[in-house]
């Protein structure tokens, strides 16, 4: 059991499903089940039939999903209330996001380099960013799209529909030209669009 693992004294399905159900609940990418297993001190085994069973549950009437991405899983709006969430973001004044410059920054290379790596935005921007990409998962304006076949297999990352919406546009092929969408991304006027700069 490492430091950061939590007493384990054989918890009932009811209450594994419960715990695994709060982390990915809480995580903004996926988590492996492994990962899941070393901290609550239980086998992948339990945590992959803690999985099936709260995506049972959920499929059956509930707002929310699990889904498989790269070789972790994540919580997701059901898809047939993708339209209803979008709906509601543009109108609620509290979806509304305030993007710092290092986010408008990070957000600029996974649109203009998609899908990259985490290092190789880091690489672009000179910094870390892990926390910046955790931001922008939140808000929903980048998406993991599975891993990099290359050593250590890392995640990469791509904008979203929501990222397409924000900036009115039907396509990648209308993204305006990096300078262009810097200033944009930096205008006060995107809060008429769901955003605060």
């Amino acid at each position: 059991m490492t430091s950061h693992s939590v007493p384990h004294s054989g918890p009932s399905r009811v209450e594994l499903d419960r715990k695994v159900e709060a982390l990915l609940f809480v995580s903004p990418a996926p988590v492996e089940e492994r990962e899941m297993a070393s901290f609550l001190g239980v086998s992948s085994r339990e945590v992959r039939e803690a999985i099936g069973r709260l995506r049972e549950r959920y499929q059956s009437c509930h707002g929310l999903d699990l889904i498989q991405v790269a070789e972790g899983w994540q919580m997701v709006t059901a898809h047939d209330l993708a339209d209803l969430v979008g709906a509601f973001r543009e109108v609620s004044q509290s979806q509304r996001v305030r993007l710092s410059r290092a986010a408008v920054e990070t957000l600029a290379a996974v649109a203009y380099h998609q899908p990259i790596t985490r290092a190789e935005i880091e690489e672009i921007r000179g910094v870390r960013c892990d926390r910046v990409l955790d931001t922008l998962l939140r808000h929903g304006l980048v998406r993991v799209a599975g891993r990099k076949r290359s050593p250590g297999n890392p995640l990469l990352y791509r904008t979203t529909s929501r990222f397409m919406d924000v900036f009115g546009l039907s396509s990648l092929g209308d993204l305006p030209s990096l300078e262009d969408l810097m200033e944009e991304m930096g205008n006060d006027d995107l809060e008429d669009e769901g955003l605060e700069a």
